[in-house]
């Protein structure tokens, strides 16, 4: 059964109960030193996290007054914009006082459906991480419509966990994990330890409507879990009201995983090597042992380019004989990558007239 003390990139889902106390609308401060303590330490033996969380609205509808029940949108939109700031400022106080760095991302359904938005922000969640930042995701709500919302940061904090490549997603929650019934009403439901596989039972015992411990909340989670597990990444349920609800689940708390078959990486170019390519990159005999051995695919290692292929798509790596050693996703639209062919890093901004980056295909976005 997968661990906390494995994760190497973990992802954290925060609910807006768990921040800010639903009867004044102040945040739960000490809730929030407590996660920074759980945050600190796990970054301290060198786990990258990412946090996802909720929590602007309720922040902001208190701040101006707006009253009790549902919202309209523009009031939503207000409530977030105000609350943002609050909450920005909250966790970067928190986090800046255990000596790591705070980065806020905001995200709509659109930067994860569209193929240049996504890599916008899959690159910019891995240069945080490697500086060694602790991004904090939200859902755009000062802009997002309907149409362009997730709609639960459920779905959200799965899709941030595919995008960054984690290993482990945990959702903090109201309950302790997945049951096979509302244990609030039904005394003979069970907590599972482990899901392996979620199958049509798994999935009618979660249920229709609902929040928190009525079984519809169950439902976005499975959702989250079935698009987690896809990816290679374990995913937990576990209580998250407990002051440092992390290092509670890492000393035994109750929870369930969603154990993944393989690792991100693997099931990341399993994904590439089944696409379909949209060019050819021909490189040089030198290229082709860098590659061998590990290495990005640079533009000076490239002789020829074919084909009609916009940046993020799957391109196949044409070796100096003529065989096709793998697929990879460009960095580069064909036009670009035809202008940057066998140049040397130093020499690719002057042709391209912008910053430019140093790699073609990347490593990890390559498959043999």
């Amino acid at each position: 059964m997968a661990t906390l003390s494995d994760a190497k990139r973990l992802v954290v889902k925060i609910g807006s109960a768990l921040l800010v106390d639903r009867e004044t609308g102040a945040l739960r401060a000490e809730w929030l030193e407590g996660l920074a303590d759980d945050v600190a330490r796990l970054r301290a033996r060198g786990t990258d996290v990412v946090l996802v969380s909720s929590g602007s609205i309720a922040l902001g509808r208190g701040t101006l007054g707006l009253p009790g029940g549902t919202l309209t949108l523009e009031q939503s939109q207000a409530a977030a914009a105000v609350g943002q700031i609050r909450l920005a400022g909250a966790y970067d106080a928190a986090l800046a006082a255990r000596g790591l760095i705070s980065a806020q991302v905001l995200l709509t359904l659109e930067d994860s459906a569209d193929r240049r938005r996504y890599l916008n922000t899959r690159a910019t969640l891995e240069q945080l991480l490697r500086l060694g930042a602790v991004p904090i995701v939200n859902e755009n709500d000062t802009v997002a419509t309907d149409e362009i919302r997730y709609g639960d940061n459920d779905r959200l904090a799965a899709q941030v966990a595919v995008t960054a490549g984690a290993d482990q997603l945990i959702l903090l929650s109201d309950i302790d994990g997945f049951y096979s019934g509302n244990p609030a009403q039904d005394a003979g439901a069970r907590r599972f330890d482990t899901v392996d596989a979620i199958t049509p039972e798994i999935e009618a015992m979660a249920g229709d409507a609902g929040s928190g411990l009525s079984k519809g909340g169950m439902k976005t989670k499975l959702m989250a879990a079935k698009a987690a597990m896809a990816a290679g990444c374990d995913m937990a349920i576990t209580d998250g009201f407990v002051i440092r609800p992390l290092a509670a689940l890492e000393q035994g708390a109750p929870a369930t995983w969603f154990v993944a078959q393989g690792t991100p990486q693997q099931r990341r170019k399993a994904w590439i090597g089944s696409m379909k390519p949209r060019g050819r990159l021909h490189v040089d005999a030198g290229a082709a042992r860098a590659m061998g051995g590990g290495s990005s695919l640079l533009p000076a290692g490239v002789t020829a380019v074919e084909g009609d292929f916009g940046r993020g798509d799957a391109v196949a790596i044409i070796g100096p004989d003529g065989a096709q050693l793998g697929l990879g996703l460009t960095r580069y639209d064909a036009h670009d990558a035809g202008r940057t062919c066998g140049l040397r890093s130093d020499a690719i901004a002057e042709a391209l007239g912008y910053p430019a980056r140093a790699a073609l295909i990347h490593r990890d976005d390559m498959a043999f």
